[in-house]
């Protein structure tokens, strides 16, 4: 198991969760954590760059999102993020600095670390996708542990 432990996985320079992680030895220990851990950072983050759109929703300035996008609290969207055209955020959702999610996907319960790519009709739930990660057109992945 040493092979799936979080330092092994993923650059935690690359996310706003990185604090999360700590304390944890693998990943899927933080998943049941996420709803709270971005109350507590949403509250934290700056006016200047971060917006609030209703109950704990926090949207970076910098973020694209289209008007047809849904996004339901718990969410942090990070800087220079893009939401796309019916996008479906469901809550507890991390969408890292620079990441995409496209055209009708859904996410739930997920950490999207910086510049991961979900552009095309796809499933996130439960999940935790790290630095660059990007999945093809109509992947899913979700709260299946296989070990």
């Amino acid at each position: 198991m040493q092979q799936c432990r979080t330092e092994n996985l993923f650059d935690l320079t690359q996310t706003m969760a990185a604090e999360l992680f700590s304390g944890h030895t693998y990943p899927w220990e933080v998943l049941p954590l996420i709803k709270d851990y971005i109350r507590a950072l949403g509250e934290k983050l700056s006016a200047e760059e971060y917006e609030k759109r209703g109950e704990d929703i926090w949207v970076a300035k910098s973020a694209k999102v289209f008007d047809s996008a849904y996004i339901g609290g718990p969410a942090i969207i990070g800087a220079g993020a893009e939401i796309r055209h019916c996008a479906f955020i469901r809550g507890s959702a991390i969408v890292g600095e620079g990441a995409v999610v496209g055209n009708s996907t859904e996410l739930k319960n997920v950490i999207l670390f910086n510049k991961v790519q979900v552009p095309h009709y796809n499933y996130v739930g439960d999940s935790i996708l790290g630095f660059k990660a990007h999945m093809g057109a109509g992947s899913i992945t979700s709260n299946v542990k296989s070990d």
